[in-house]
């Protein structure tokens, strides 16, 4: 038995095949699964392209088709469309598997650390958060596309500051911080001399992930210049992240939560996927103040996976199919913080020593 799990992104993807012990034995990476970029047709072929390197690493003949592969894929929010690249990758690509289940990116990740289900916060190149209860009912915020959200990913933080310098020199809306640094990096990042000059990337050559890069630049002036429109602009997306989670508060099932580990409450896990997530000293302030000052009634762990959410496809994988998958959730992620309801935010931060002492032994 063999069992494959695909992390498909909007920039890049992973395909992981385990074994009967749930040991990785083959694993290839691939550039975007998200068939709204690329077609089901795009989507399919790149599957199947990591599976054959896949299982060439696992030393499986090319042909063997594997039990059973967990597609959880950027973009795959409706059945139809699911249905339809399982359809068109059984008729076109017959070798790669016997079975498949496919779901958005979102779920794999809650897979990899619990099988009664949690919440996902996804900042990446764009943004998505996703409630799953132990049911198996689903409640989501968000992930609509860079058009109609992605509100607190990459893309949103590096179109707020391209606004804001165009605003500000339009005399539109002045900024209350400085922009100069900020256009400085917009400037090398695209390559571009003047506001003219980068209309060409927001529109003939517009490219999502071209755009969402600038991201790292505003990260890194900002912890090591501490430039002050570069930080507010994380921690309005800090903000922006918590207000995701406010808004599946009501749709939270008890079953869903644990004791606290300090006090008389309840704690909720939440894992936290995609790299703006490595800003996160940026992102605290706000995110924390976004909490407070919505009330949130419930602690809340923030898990980092030290896996890839592929593997968390392949569980998704064996529990659909009812396939006696081998697995040790423990060791898929780690806690980075941990916010007690009630503190106005402060004494929250927990060191990694502290926090791995209070991971749920998820071992089954």
């Amino acid at each position: 038995m063999y069992i494959g799990g695909v992390e498909g992104g909007a920039t890049h993807s992973t395909l992981v095949i385990c074994d009967e012990s749930g040991t990785i034995v083959g694993k290839a990476k691939g550039p975007s699964t998200n068939h709204w970029a690329v077609g089901i047709p795009g989507v399919a072929e790149r599957i199947a392209a990591m599976a054959r390197t896949a299982k060439e690493e696992a030393n499986l003949p090319v042909d063997q088709r594997l039990t059973a592969v967990g597609l959880c894929l950027s973009g795959a929010e409706a059945d139809e469309t699911n249905r339809e690249l399982e359809a068109y990758l059984h008729t076109h690509y017959p070798t790669v598997a016997e079975r498949y289940v496919v779901c958005s990116d979102t779920v794999g990740s809650i897979q990899a650390v619990s099988s009664r289900g949690g919440m996902v916060i996804i900042a990446g190149t764009g943004s998505n958060t996703l409630l799953r209860n132990p049911d198996g009912s689903t409640h989501g915020c968000g992930g609509w596309g860079h058009m109609i959200g992605d509100e607190g990913g990459a893309w949103w933080i590096a179109r707020n500051a391209i606004k804001t310098v165009f605003d500000h020199r339009d005399n539109l809306r002045r900024s209350k911080h400085p922009i100069e640094r900020v256009w400085e990096l917009i400037q090398e990042h695209f390559g571009v001399r003047t506001l003219h000059d980068l209309l060409d990337h927001s529109y003939g050559r517009f490219c999502k992930t071209a755009y969402a890069g600038l991201c790292a630049r505003l990260a890194r002036c900002a912890l090591d210049e501490r430039d002050p429109l570069c930080r507010k602009l994380f921690d309005e997306a800090g903000q922006t992240l918590a207000r995701s989670v406010c808004a599946l508060q009501d749709k939270i099932s008890p079953e869903l939560l644990r004791p606290s580990d300090a006090v008389a409450g309840s704690t909720l896990d939440i894992v936290c996927v995609g790299s703006v997530w490595l800003s996160w000293e940026l992102l605290r302030d706000g995110f924390v103040a976004e909490l407070t000052a919505k009330g949130f009634p419930h602690d809340l762990r923030l898990l980092r996976l030290t896996t890839t959410m592929a593997l968390g496809a392949a569980y998704l994988a064996a529990d659909t199919y009812q396939l006696q998958l081998p697995r040790d959730y423990t060791g898929n992620y780690d806690v980075f913080y941990t916010y007690r309801a009630g503190t106005n935010g402060t004494g929250n931060g927990m060191a990694g020593a502290e926090v791995d002492n209070h991971k749920t032994n998820g071992r089954s």
